[in-house]
């Protein structure tokens, strides 16, 4: 058969003078040297939800650090068992549960793919300790658990980690109800190799609608002119340290734009709070520029999202002749409830400057997301007929 097929039979070599089990395959050996903490070990595309995606080399180094700052940040250890619903070709699933997990010794049930309905059932039979996932997953998950409180709270997590994407504190408030446990917002990207700050866990605090503190990188807020400005004042979320990427792949014009003085600007917009914690105030390729008036569509998401009918809202831009832009938003309304166009602008009166207000709303069932469940917040003007 093998003769037929012309199929290569290896036989294995073993010697008298090794252990048993060690054996070569061939009579000749090639070169080969350990790899260095800089060679690239991993090589991902970023998200690709503002612009088009970019070729991200990672080192073992970035790879390391990173665990490090990660599994510090959340107090893992051995006795820790997550269970794993990030897809595992993304830095989010990849870093944050399964390296993180592996560098403290803890353990990871990978799930076959995320299912809301499955969550509840098989963390409880798996006795997990905690688990990581994007905003929109925590909602799906959200659903069921408050069907089934009793079950929930009886997990005793000992945390919920959020990334990837802005938690709204709706949200984080509901899920902390829930489950009974600290919530942990965090904020990475690809080429932080994921963490750059994190919500710490009891006894401080973690404050909904902040993404933490420096945990891993230097973190500061820099003006376009590549100054580093206040505690306070607003500007790019900007970071340096061991776990960011050296730059892109064959893209010297990105590379060129993205590093200033040797910090990697990460294209967030934000501040830092009195207490040191960072507040991300939207993607500044998403600032809606109304009449010359700078509108986050972060904002108004949140707002929208304290509505009591509202399941989840998502603000985006589009054309206008007169003022250059204006702000529509998509909406899915809570299972039972019913709510109108005027019901959301009345809200949205009492709650915005009127410039914020939307002018267009559309209810939906669904708002498109990309394979890692971050909303696509760029694709909404088109697909709402907003632009050709």
């Amino acid at each position: 058969m093998q003769k037929k097929l012309n199929i290569e039979i290896c036989e294995l070599k073993t010697h008298k003078d090794q252990p048993e089990g060690l054996f070569d395959l061939f009579e000749s050996k090639s070169d080969y040297s350990s790899p260095n903490e800089n060679d690239e070990a991993l090589v991902l595309h970023t998200s690709g939800t503002t612009s088009r995606p970019k070729i991200v080399p990672l080192s073992n180094n970035n790879i390391y650090s990173s665990s490090e700052n990660i599994s510090k940040s959340l107090s893992l250890s051995e006795n820790d068992h997550c269970l794993n619903i990030m897809p595992l070709f993304h830095i989010h699933g990849l870093i944050a549960v399964l390296a993180t997990s592996m560098k403290v010794g803890a353990s990871v049930c990978a799930s076959s793919g995320f299912n809301a309905l499955k969550f509840l059932d098989l963390a409880r039979s798996e006795k997990i300790t905690w688990y990581s996932g994007v905003p929109t997953m925590h909602q799906a998950i959200l659903l069921r658990a408050n069907k089934k409180r009793e079950v929930a709270k009886n997990l005793n997590l000992r945390l919920i980690r959020s990334s990837s994407a802005s938690l709204p504190p709706a949200v984080f408030k509901d899920l902390n109800e829930a489950f009974n446990c600290p919530i942990i917002e965090a904020y990475g990207m690809t080429e932080a190799t994921h963490q750059m700050t994190s919500n710490p866990l009891p006894p401080k605090q973690q404050k909904a609608g902040f993404v933490g503190l420096p945990a891993g990188p230097e973190v500061c807020i820099m003006n376009e002119n590549g100054d580093i400005m206040k505690q306070g004042e607003e500007g790019e979320v900007c970071i340096k340290g061991e776990n960011v990427t050296l730059g892109y792949e064959n893209n010297e014009e990105a590379n060129k734009t993205s590093f200033t003085n040797g910090w990697f600007r990460t294209g967030d917009q934000g501040y830092f709070d009195k207490d040191g914690y960072l507040k991300i105030s939207g993607r500044l390729k998403e600032i809606i520029n109304k009449g010359g008036e700078k509108i986050s569509p972060l904002e108004v998401d949140n707002v929208l999202m304290d509505h009591p009918f509202v399941e989840q809202a998502v603000c985006f831009g589009y054309e206008d002749k007169m003022l250059g832009e204006e702000i529509a938003t998509a909406i899915i309304v809570k299972e039972g409830m019913n709510c109108t166009e005027e019901d959301v602008k009345i809200y949205a009166n009492e709650k915005l400057a009127k410039f914020k207000v939307p002018k267009k709303i559309f209810f939906v069932n669904e708002i498109p997301k990309g394979a890692t469940g971050k909303l696509q917040r760029n694709t909404l003007a088109k697909k709402f007929g907003l632009i050709n």
